[in-house]
């Protein structure tokens, strides 16, 4: 029986929600728990939009949290198709676009990221795509499948995971893929330029083309259809759609509006919360990609737009409001899948951020692992169709020593070892 004298809401309808209502339960909160999203579809998981589902090799069921009939299984009370237009801290409560205030007695704001929109004349053809929201992937995948019935060709600015994955399921389907990135690799941001060029080597493999150190600068159209891109070095590419996949923004509007304290852009933006994911109102938390979080082991702020991020950022988050003592310390970690390529990566070593890479395995044969160092100290690693390393790889970042980086390279020296 639901306790009516203490509600905890939650705002966004993501993983990191789903996964917050499920753990107050979970852990014994007996009030009334309110989740509100702006979309009508229940909770889903955000990687098979570009993965599986995007493919077709998934069923569109598969991405969901949980059943429907779950929430109400366990008393969550659902608000779906809703937006939360005004937080009040001082009353504490939430309003809804309807009209529908709503109390709390703590509140998790968990309101994800959104897509970066291009700034370039023909953002308004019918044929430019964005992939954030479930619906972005429903039409997505009949885009490209209609594109490979047609011989068709899609243009992706960017060539950042979301570019990289959807481009590989554009070739599953048989379509014509012209990737535009002004760097010189893929992924030259979050690998560097020495993991950046297999990238390259593996979609060219697969019939991507790259226009690299070029920005899109206009999409070209007719009767409201794309007929072409253009870039600010003077190509034209021929486009029957375009996916603008050039980065996602966090979501804080709301608690901007509200006075919560909003992370430098150098931090990543996003909702500054401490290492309990507790904002500067101490009855308010963020989870997911709209937090800014101090982390104990890496002694900065992240804000971190990955699956496992929300997976275990939400029951953290539900743990502290809940009273219980939290430091949320993950290493921070994500996967993906092109074509026959899958890795998993973890840790944090942004551009200048290390000093050498140390390559275990076969680059060539794309097997392998590649860490990234500094002053011999592992900061990151990625392994690359070399599975069951994840927890080793993770010891080596969370002990912070120095390590020989001729045994790391040497596939013969277990990691463990290395710990």
């Amino acid at each position: 029986m639901v306790d009516a004298h203490r509600t905890f809401v939650i705002v966004g309808g993501g993983l990191a929600g789903a996964k917050a209502a499920q753990t107050l339960r979970s852990e014994g909160f007996s009030g009334r728990v309110i989740l509100i999203g702006d979309e009508r579809d229940h909770p889903y998981e955000r990687p098979p939009l570009s993965k599986g589902y995007l493919t077709g090799k998934e069923d569109r069921d598969t991405v969901f949290v949980h059943e429907t009939a779950w929430y109400a299984g366990v008393e969550i009370e659902l608000h779906l198709g809703q937006s939360v237009t005004d937080l009040n801290r001082e009353a504490r409560t939430v309003e809804t676009g309807d009209g529908t205030v709503i109390h709390y007695d703590k509140l998790l704001l968990a309101t994800g990221a959104e897509p970066r929109r291009l700034d370039v004349p023909g953002t308004d053809l019918a044929g430019v795509h964005h992939l954030r929201r479930l619906a972005h992937a429903d039409r997505l995948r009949n885009v490209l499948a209609a594109l490979g019935r047609d011989n068709g060709h899609l243009v992706i600015a960017g060539a950042g995971w979301i570019g990289l994955e959807v481009a590989a399921a554009a070739r599953g389907y048989g379509a014509e893929v012209t990737v535009v990135e002004p760097e010189a690799t893929p992924l030259l941001r979050v690998i560097g330029p020495e993991l950046g060029q297999i990238f390259t080597e593996l979609h060219s493999d697969h019939g991507v083309r790259f226009h690299f150190g070029g920005r899109l600068t206009e999409i070209v159209g007719q009767d409201g259809m794309v007929l072409a891109v253009r870039t600010d070095d003077g190509e034209e590419h021929p486009a029957h759609d375009v996916l603008a996949a050039i980065g996602a923004a966090p979501r804080t509007a709301l608690a901007e509006a509200a006075g919560l304290e909003i992370a430098p852009r150098e931090e990543g933006g996003g909702i500054a919360v401490d290492a309990s994911l507790r904002t500067s109102d101490p009855h308010i938390y963020a989870a997911g990609d709209v937090a800014s979080a101090a982390h104990p082991m890496l002694g900065t702020r992240l804000r971190v737009e990955h699956w496992a991020n929300a997976l275990n950022g939400g029951p953290a988050a539900a743990r502290a409001m809940l009273g219980q003592d939290v430091a949320y310390d993950r290493v921070p970690y994500f996967f993906s899948d092109q074509y026959d390529l899958g890795l998993e990566y973890s840790g944090w070593a942004p551009p200048g951020s290390y000093d050498q890479v140390v390559i275990r395995g076969d680059a060539g044969k794309r097997r392998f692992i590649a860490f990234w160092l500094k002053d011999r100290t592992v900061l990151a690693g990625m392994n690359v169709n070399v599975w069951d390393v994840t927890e080793p790889i993770q010891k080596l970042i969370r002990a912070g020593r120095p390590v020989d980086p001729d045994a790391l390279a040497d596939p013969s020296v277990p990691l463990e070892s290395l710990v």
